[in-house]
């Protein structure tokens, strides 16, 4: 954890009792061994921070839990209201919002273009904000005024309204995702921070499987009102509710721990401050330029951002199913599909995709392996956007394609997990490379999404598919770049302030060093991307 200098040794350190200063000084000896002594005494060496892994006790299996449990809750039911709130603009355009508001050409497009667009404005700035606020006061806000917004929309008249509440409540969302990931990668060790980033990812389409269709059936036409009129209304209703809960569940920080979080106690504050020393991670502190420069000067600050976007462009496709499925006509002109089965047959598809970001994430964590896991993801891709590119295929290979696509729509976990891993150091430069990559997509996405995937050349894009090719294999390129940067560069100057910063504290402890430890984000400047064994 990242000392100040002001600070005295009990104030600095997370041991505070004789006992266990005695076994922080045995674990630097320890730690002070090769790897390859480590594992002749057969200890388990996490190869990202080189911290020698230990059994977890009953206490911390129990802390674990309790996080899980609240805090993870919490945020897939945030994520669940998140999703809700983007998917019913899709729900209500094929439930009559289509045909009620005269909507017309691309204006469907539109709709994600206005979102996005308030969306990548207003991420990076939320990101900065989290670090001045506390999260559970900074995050429920916003999501109270998108939920009220969402409500909003039960009064709209015109497609201008339409456009200007989009934008504002991509304004609201923004800080959601990123802000969640944040959180999540400060209480979470990088042996468990994938499976959950996955549990969080995947609950948006839980959302998409059971609740915009049961409003739908269960409220069209009560009170002469339609049911997609209804969506909105009942979705601002649970967003502002959740939102409420944000304030007492959301802890904050491990060492600036939320006071309203009556769920856990200093016990608990004390064994996070403790995991994350373990694993040599920093703590988090106010954004400044300071944080700006340093990551300008880092190969992930331009890599990470880049990657997203492009996963992210390559996945696009199955959002449009519905649109797919409402285009399919009879030989007599009539609907392949009704209202209800366009919103019926996607739940299918956002099942398996729940399945598989759960099956993603654990492997990710399980064999500590980020970039091979989108690799797989990558090559998974290819085949549906092949297919679809050829297009003249039995419908049954369409129907494959579009299902397979929500297969690998799971790279976010290993990817965000993977930039946690590379900036330990750094948790400033992490939360503000974790803003870049989701405006660098929403930024892209206002645009891209209207001339890539118009509504109006449905059932069969003429770039669609063909990009997507094309972005997957950018991907895999994308993908041995920043492995390179990663084994060569990163991940050996990270063990080695990891180490430094370990023994000084202990030595510090001991009082046969004078001086705290050095300030961990001046290491992480002063070696930049210089190979750790090119030093002198």
């Amino acid at each position: 954890m990242a000392l100040n200098r002001t600070q005295t040794k009990d104030e600095i350190h997370p041991y505070t009792t004789d006992v266990e200063i005695d076994n922080a000084i045995n674990n630097s000896s320890r730690d002070s061994k090769t790897a390859a002594e480590l594992k002749s005494e057969g200890k388990v060496i996490d190869p990202i921070s080189g911290a020698t892994i230990q059994t977890k006790t009953k206490e911390e299996r129990l802390f674990i839990a309790r996080l899980d449990l609240i805090l993870l809750v919490y945020c897939c039911v945030s994520q669940i209201v998140k999703g809700l709130d983007q998917q019913n603009i899709a729900a209500a355009y094929v439930s009559g919002m289509k045909e009620d508001l005269h909507i017309t050409g691309d204006a469907y497009n539109y709709f994600t273009t206005f979102f996005n667009i308030g969306y990548a404005v207003f991420v990076i700035p939320s990101q900065i904000m989290l670090t001045w606020m506390r999260p559970s006061i900074w995050l429920p806000c916003l999501e109270l005024g998108w939920g009220v917004l969402t409500f909003i929309f039960f009064t709209a008249k015109n497609v201008k309204e339409i456009y200007a509440l989009r934008a504002f409540v991509g304004a609201m969302e923004a800080s959601a995702y990123p802000g969640a990931i944040t959180i999540l990668s400060a209480w979470y060790s990088p042996r468990e921070l994938a499976l959950r980033i996955g549990f969080y990812h995947s609950s948006q389409w839980i959302s998409a499987v059971h609740i915009q269709a049961a409003i739908y059936q269960g409220m069209d036409g009560v009170r002469g009102i339609p049911g997609w009129r209804w969506m909105f209304v009942i979705d601002g209703i649970i967003t502002v509710v959740v939102a409420g809960f944000g304030f007492f569940l959301i802890p904050d920080f491990p060492s600036k721990p939320n006071p309203w979080s009556f769920w856990l106690k200093p016990k608990h504050h004390k064994m996070a401050q403790e995991r994350s020393a373990r694993f040599r991670r920093a703590d988090n502190k106010k954004f400044n330029r300071y944080a700006i420069l340093r990551a300008v000067k880092q190969p992930q600050f331009y890599q990470f951002p880049i990657l997203y976007m492009t996963a992210q462009l390559a996945q696009q496709g199955y959002l449009y199913f519905n649109l797919f499925l409402k285009s399919l006509k009879n030989p007599d002109g009539t609907p392949v599909w009704s209202v209800a089965e366009v919103n019926a047959l996607p739940m299918a598809g956002y099942a398996i995709s729940i399945v598989m970001v759960w099956g993603w994430g654990w492997a990710s964590d399980f064999f500590q392996n980020r970039w091979a896991i989108i690799l797989a993801q990558a090559v998974l891709g290819l085949i549906p956007g092949i297919i679809m590119s050829v297009w003249n295929v039995p419908i049954g290979a369409k129907y494959f394609s579009y299902f397979l696509s929500f297969s690998f729509i799971a790279t976010s976990p290993p990817l965000f997990a993977w930039l946690s891993d590379m900036t330990p150091h750094d948790s400033e430069m992490r939360a503000f490379v974790i803003g870049c990559c989701t405006a660098t997509w929403y930024a892209v996405n206002s645009w891209a999404n209207v001339l890539i995937w118009p509504a109006k050349e449905a059932p069969h894009w003429r770039v669609g598919w063909k990009l997507t090719v094309g972005m997957w294999l950018s991907v895999m390129f994308e993908l041995w770049l920043i492995w390179l940067v990663d084994m060569k560069y990163v991940r050996p100057r990270n063990q080695k302030i990891g180490q430094e910063q370990y023994e000084q504290e202990v030595q510090y402890v001991q009082g046969t060093h004078d001086e705290p430890p050095v300030d961990n984000k001046q290491a992480v400047e002063d070696v930049a991307i210089v190979p750790v064994n090119s030093r002198r």
